[in-house]
């Protein structure tokens, strides 16, 4: 897969599919392969307009990634069998294609036994409609549990998570990056530009209007304004935009770059209204950070431990247990 990744989300929503179909011959012109779609991107628009593209385009060299479990069919339920089979055949009608690359549960269900979905995603496999499998939106202990699941009871095993991941929201640091570097799943994150907030159009103390996202909506998901208008935020954009103009890059660039360089990361996922806003973010790979550039970003980004138990087993790390501990044998505390 290609270090960017084009995320759809906007396809038939805030972008027409003229502007869409320009993004996509963008993406595919500049080396991209992997392009991500859900079923209720647009309520179906998204994979029907990717759908065109590829059987307009036939480029057999690029990967299709959809999810499900948000808009099963009526009669079904979040990521049963039932409804991720129902739904993994409304994609494929809408995408025209036979199998995906990468079909990806769009959430943890906690209605639905993971072996259920495993099993169910596993006769998928078998029968050719999809060629591997990811999880998005799930805690650390949801991620091991699904792949303990899925390693001990011989279903397929996953090979992407895909988590929201940005300079202004590293918490996957604390539990859910650890377990996908262990069990080697490649991570594809999404929101690389925090809804926005990463490109520097946004103001401290003027709310959004226009034709932006949080123009439209101020209240919109993670990135909402009154959110996201904290001092830590503006301390991160203090940075992000001192390092772009060193540079001589765009604030977009700079929190792109940066996530390409953290471990584990395969591919960013690019979300953009406009070609030209995907032109900006396409030129992110070219854009080498210092070891300077990366220490200031991760400073002012870092968003620190709880102090228990990630403080104590941080202190654990620099020394024994029994040191911490005191005289060998006292395991009180």
């Amino acid at each position: 897969m290609s270090r960017l990744a084009l995320g759809t989300m906007t396809f038939g929503v805030e972008t027409p599919e003229a502007d869409a179909h320009a993004q996509l011959d963008a993406f595919v012109e500049a080396g991209g392969t992997l392009i991500d779609t859900a079923d209720v991107y647009g309520d179906g628009a998204s994979e029907r307009i990717l759908g065109r593209w590829l059987a307009d385009r036939r480029h057999d060299h690029v990967l299709v990634a959809t999810k499900g479990r948000f808009a099963p069919p009526p009669g079904s339920r979040g990521a049963s069998r039932r409804s991720l089979v129902r739904s993994l055949d409304a994609s494929l009608d809408r995408l025209g294609v036979d199998a995906v690359d990468v079909y990806f549960v769009h959430g943890w269900d906690e209605d639905t036994p993971v072996e259920e979905t495993l099993d169910a995603l596993s006769a998928e496999a078998r029968k050719g409609k999809l060629h591997s499998i990811g999880w998005s939106n799930v805690t650390g202990w949801q991620l091991a549990r699904i792949m303990t699941t899925a390693r001990l009871g011989g279903y397929v095993v996953p090979t992407v998570v895909q988590p929201q991941y940005n300079l202004l929201d590293r918490s996957i640091e604390v539990e859910v990056l650890p377990c996908a570097l262990e069990e080697g799943l490649a991570i594809t994150p999404w929101s690389p530009l925090g809804g926005g907030w990463l490109t520097g159009k946004y103001a401290r103390d003027e709310r959004p209007t226009g034709a932006t996202r949080l123009g439209e909506d101020p209240d919109r998901g993670v990135e909402a304004y009154d959110t996201r208008n904290t001092e830590a935020t503006w301390r991160v954009l203090e940075v992000v935009s001192a390092v772009a103009k060193r540079h001589d890059r765009t604030m977009a660039q700079v929190a792109v770059a940066w996530l390409l360089s953290r471990p584990g990361v395969a591919s960013v996922l690019l979300g953009a209204r406009t070609p030209v806003q995907l032109s900006d973010v396409l030129a992110s790979t070219s854009l080498s950070l210092t070891e300077a550039d990366l220490a200031a970003l991760g400073q002012a980004s870092a968003p620190g431990l709880p102090a228990y138990p990630y403080g104590m087993l941080e202190a654990f790390s620099a020394m024994t247990v029994w040191d911490h501990l005191g005289t060998a044998g006292d395991t009180a505390g």
